[in-house]
């Protein structure tokens, strides 16, 4: 079998780790913008380097601010993004693939060996992140998509690799044995024996192929090792500490609301925990899945302030910014004990409230849904004494003097940084609450 047929595979190898390397770097550099702890537009696209995709609620963005997307990252802000094992991993098989693509039949047998050893753990990680992606996030990430079928590409062609070379050695074996080196013929007596023209630089076509060490095995595993956690240690030696950040985005000055208008959910004796939250406002869905998905909301004694961003009762407000909000709002305070429980139906039934608000029939659609969902609520949704406390929640945030906005989350009486409530949720929390558990 000719060299340049054996070759195929991998150039295909190349390719698919060349992709791969793209796309991981495009993951990892959108990740690392994040650092400056504000928000950046993601390059969420099937071609990699492809033009910033805006808007907040991008599958690539849910991948990115999810848990699953770095490493320790209790320890540093926003973690150690696992894209960069994964920069690292693609660097090297783009660099063995060369040298195998390069070399032919040169390259010893071990080659094709390690590739199809090797050259598989992409697409098992790759299997992982795609059943995270589907079951825990809902949704797959064009950018994570490019790395999975860089992997498939890179799997394919290792095993190919070894595939082929197997075959070119059971062709070179039978062909060797059927052409067995034959004995110049004997010259009759008197004659002098005839010598055969040399043949200047010709191949042996049925040269061996060199089999190579098994210690080459072991130390191209130990490369693609270092390969693989090189650019993690240099992106850990150039991270700036953020330490100093954390407890500079304000306190709560005044904690207690005497007439005890807020509500209490979570268990008592947790860590103090207060969150102003508008129902409706998306941020605030955000926050309280991370929250959740992080392990931390369970352990929090919550004191839930309801601080809906519409006019219709937030006299801050000159035009709704989540239309149907108070409404919502006075559903949960009306529920008492179900409080949470009617605040995450709000959460999961967002987008089909808001949707109702601003269509014909208005806030009619939203108290329809309501009345559906938790029935007996109308007359307390309707009485004075439920517009007065929440009156009185409302009042609450501007005795503490904050801005017109949500979430806004306090840990004990510190205000946990805005730019922390995504990417670097898990830090800020270990370090204004070490004592609450994470996953």
């Amino acid at each position: 079998m000719s060299s340049r047929t054996s070759r195929w595979p991998a150039a295909l190898a190349l390719v698919a780790s060349i992709l791969g390397l793209a796309f991981a770097a495009s993951s990892t550099f959108d990740y690392t913008r994040h650092l400056d702890r504000q928000v950046h537009d993601l390059h969420c696209s099937f071609i990699p380097g492809a033009e910033a995709a805006q808007g907040a609620d991008t599958a690539c963005r849910t991948a990115m601010y999810s848990p699953y997307a770095a490493l320790f990252r209790d320890a540093y802000w926003g973690g150690i993004p696992i894209s960069l094992f994964a920069v690292g991993a693609f660097s090297f098989f783009a660099a063995f693939s060369l040298y195998v693509l390069l070399a032919g039949r040169n390259a010893p047998r071990r080659a094709p060996q390690f590739l199809l050893l090797a050259g598989v753990t992409p697409l098992l990680a790759s299997i992982a992140m795609f059943a995270i992606s589907l079951l825990k996030l809902g949704s797959i990430c064009k950018t994570c998509a490019g790395i999975y079928i860089s992997s498939i590409l890179l799997a394919i062609a290792s095993i190919a690799a070894f595939v082929v070379d197997r075959r070119e050695a059971r062709t070179d074996a039978f062909l060797s044995a059927a052409s067995p080196a034959a004995p110049p013929p004997a010259s009759p007596p008197g004659e002098v024996a005839a010598v055969p023209p040399t043949v200047i630089d010709e191949p042996s076509v049925f040269a061996p192929r060199p089999a190579g060490s098994p210690l080459l095995i072991l130390g191209w595993l130990v490369a693609l090792g270092l390969f693989a956690v090189t650019p993690a240690l240099l992106y850990i030696s150039a991270l700036p500490s953020y330490s100093g950040y954390l407890t500079g985005c304000g306190k709560l000055e005044k904690p207690i609301e005497s007439t005890g208008a807020l509500l209490q959910v979570g268990p008592r004796g947790g860590q103090p925990a207060t969150l102003f939250v508008d129902p409706l406002c998306p941020t605030c869905k955000a926050l309280h899945q991370r929250l959740v998905a992080e392990g931390v909301f369970e352990q929090l004694d919550a004191t839930l302030v309801l601080f809906p961003l519409d006019s219709d009762c937030n006299w801050m407000l000159d035009r709704p910014m989540h239309k149907g909000a108070c409404l919502v709002s006075k559903a949960i305070l009306c529920s008492e004990h179900r409080a949470l429980s009617v605040l995450e139906w709000a959460y999961e039934e967002q987008e089909t409230l808001l949707q109702n608000a601003s269509s014909g029939g208005g806030l009619a659609n939203i108290q329809a849904a309501i009345r559906q969902r938790w029935p007996g609520l109308d007359a307390c949704i309707e009485s004075k004494q439920t517009q007065q406390r929440l009156d009185k929640m409302l009042r609450h945030a501007v005795d503490n003097k904050l801005p017109v906005s949500t979430p806004q989350i306090f840990l004990g009486d510190t205000k946990l940084c805005d730019e922390d409530s995504d990417i670097g949720l898990a830090y800020a929390i270990h370090k204004l609450a070490p004592q609450l558990r994470q996953r």
